[in-house]
């Protein structure tokens, strides 16, 4: 039997990063994943291929909708070939995870392929072609999570789809019903919407990304709006059913009518949660919550003092880089440093386009805490960049603590968005003040210059192009 002083299983960015510091530490690892190709949710079938077809579908309309304005002119028809497109998405995924079997070569981790579960605390089973067991001091739980539903909704993979098989479609749809307006319900609707889809989505809630500042969401609905998604707030979705081809869905309103949709396919988009299938947790005597999370405590440790866990499959936001940082901190802690995580400075993203991006708290979490605030906004289409990319849409918002100053939470919706978000994180994590932002020079012409915009705007109402 192999021992090891880590064991990690699963293969996510959580669980492949933390495997790698444990390496970089000196530490005996193995890595433990039960699909034969390594990166988990993010790098096979969510973040990477995702981006993929954003990236391909943006071309696309773009060549179709603004080259022409460029001085730009294509003879004959523009078309699309879904099947080229899906297969350079399925290049760019075994491109990445191919890095990641070569990052664990590199750092000389043991990867087992199959289902690990433990025996008790300090063994796992290992269920592959074979069953294997391995011996660890240490075990690292990073078995992410899966996509949602809900209880009366059927998903037959084919007609009513979840995010994984929207990646890999074999026809562009003639109406995409999507239900749930968050993240990646709107990322994968635009990618359809931009390749011809009708695209109608249905969100419980009376706003889209609601877990976001309720200005951005506002923004971002707008935008959808005029291009042509047709939004359906505070609908509470009641029944699914597939007939032949034709998918129908029927939900009841804000005024308590019912309401149908019929299209020919249904992307069911509610969120996602834990997975922990097969690791037979309670055999190591780990506690799971109510809510099927690992439970754990602020080093990520469980009640068992030897096994941690880390990203989806533990509370907090479902974030690849969320996961990536609770890997190299858990790693670090079982090496005896003092490693630290800043939850408040974890960005989220909507990859959209335009992009969605923020960082620290939201308008409505300051009025909720009694936090005295002021508010510089600053509109991207003022910017000479915007207007000479022709991404005219969106704002940078940044929330600054009335007394001192001090930075506290900055939303913005535009073009290179997911980027531009990492100087607000540099801010906030050396507690910098919107005028320290003001007072630095930011290259022009630049989308980042909207950020310093909008920092003057919060210290006395001082932008200058608006």
């Amino acid at each position: 039997m192999n021992s090891y002083d880590v064991a990690v299983i699963g293969s996510g960015p959580g669980g492949y990063v933390a495997a790698i510091r444990c390496a970089q530490l000196g530490m005996k690892t193995a890595i433990i994943e039960k699909y034969s190709t390594l990166g988990g949710t993010c790098l096979n079938v969510g973040c990477i291929p995702s981006k993929a077809l954003l990236d391909s579908s943006h071309h696309y309309e773009d060549a179709v909708k603004h080259f022409e304005e460029h001085g730009i002119d294509i003879p004959g028809e523009i078309k699309i070939n879904l099947e080229k497109m899906i297969s350079r998405k399925q290049a760019v995924v075994d491109q990445t995870t191919g890095g990641v079997d070569f990052l664990m070569k590199k750092n000389n981790i043991d990867v087992y392929v199959g289902t690990g579960s433990f025996k008790d605390a300090t063994h796992i089973s290992i269920a592959g072609e074979e069953t294997t067991e391995i011996e660890a001091k240490h075990t690292i739980i990073a078995t992410g999570s899966k996509p949602s539903t809900l209880p009366f909704i059927k998903l037959d993979k084919e007609r009513v789809i979840t995010s994984t098989e929207a990646l890999k479609l074999k026809e562009v749809p003639k109406h995409l019903i999507i239900i749930g307006g968050g993240v990646i319900g709107l990322e994968l609707g635009q990618v359809y919407k931009r390749l011809g889809a009708e695209v109608s989505v249905v969100e419980y809630m009376d706003r889209i990304v609601p877990t976001m500042d309720k200005g951005v969401s506002k923004e971002l609905n707008k935008v959808l709006k005029k291009q042509k998604f047709k939004m359906n707030l505070s609908h509470k979705v009641k029944s699914v059913e597939r007939k032949g081809d034709e998918v129908i869905v029927k939900a009841d309103n804000k005024k308590g009518e019912e309401v149908t949709f019929t299209g020919d396919y249904c992307l069911v988009a509610v969120g996602r949660h834990a997975y922990t299938n097969g690791l037979n947790a309670e055999a190591a005597g780990v506690k799971l919550t109510d809510r099927g999370l690992v439970d754990v405590n602020e080093h990520l440790q469980t009640n068992v003092s030897n096994i941690y866990a880390i990203g989806d499959v533990v509370k907090g936001a479902m974030l690849a880089h969320k996961a990536e940082e609770e890997g190299t901190f858990v790693a670090e802690t079982i090496a005896g440093q003092k490693p630290h995580i800043n939850y408040n400075l974890i960005p989220g993203v909507v990859y959209t386009w335009p992009e969605v991006a923020a960082v620290g708290k939201t308008e409505e979490e300051l009025k909720e805490a009694g936090v005295e605030y002021k508010v510089g906004q600053f509109p991207m289409r003022a910017l000479g960049r915007s207007r000479a990319s022709m991404d005219l849409d969106g704002f940078v918002k940044v929330l600054a603590d009335k007394n001192t100053d001090e930075i506290l939470g900055v939303h913005m919706v535009g073009a290179r968005a997911a980027d531009m978000i990492a100087e607000a994180v540099v801010a906030m994590e050396y507690r910098a003040s919107a005028e320290d932002v003001s007072r630095m020079s930011h290259a022009h012409p630049t989308f980042t210059e909207a950020i310093k915009e909008a920092a003057l705007a919060a210290t006395g109402d001082r932008a200058l192009h608006v």
